[in-house]
């Protein structure tokens, strides 16, 4: 248990320096809020319609499918340094996780994650 004991003081500590960051702000800065600060404000420019617009959910969908194939590349560039040594089962291992990223993509795109417009 010792050999963790570095781990959760450092979890601690940056748990710490990030909530002090969140909230000296908080405390320091000024608070007046005013009409013409809550106005909405777009590049100098008086919004004409709404302002708040909503996002298609395909970019949310496309950002993550993005994302779980640029981890996939993470895990597989560490793996072929090392497939020589690691052996047959290693390569079970990476095909079945192969596999199961192609499932998802695959799902991805009979849902139409990938469709831009």
């Amino acid at each position: 248990m010792s050999e963790f004991a570095g781990v959760g003081v450092f979890l601690v500590g940056s748990v710490a320096v990030a909530l002090i960051i969140l909230l000296i702000p908080k405390l320091i800065a000024p608070n007046k809020p005013s009409k013409e600060k809550l106005t909405a404000y777009e590049c100098g420019n008086e919004t004409i319609g709404q302002t708040w617009i909503g996002f298609k959910n395909n970019y949310f969908m496309y950002a993550l499918v993005f994302t779980a194939f640029d981890v996939e590349t993470v895990f597989l560039y560490p793996w072929a340094l090392t497939f020589q040594k690691m052996g047959i089962f290693a390569f079970a291992e990476m095909l079945i996780f192969i596999v199961i990223l192609l499932v998802g993509f695959w799902y991805a795109w009979k849902e139409g994650a990938l469709e831009w417009m």
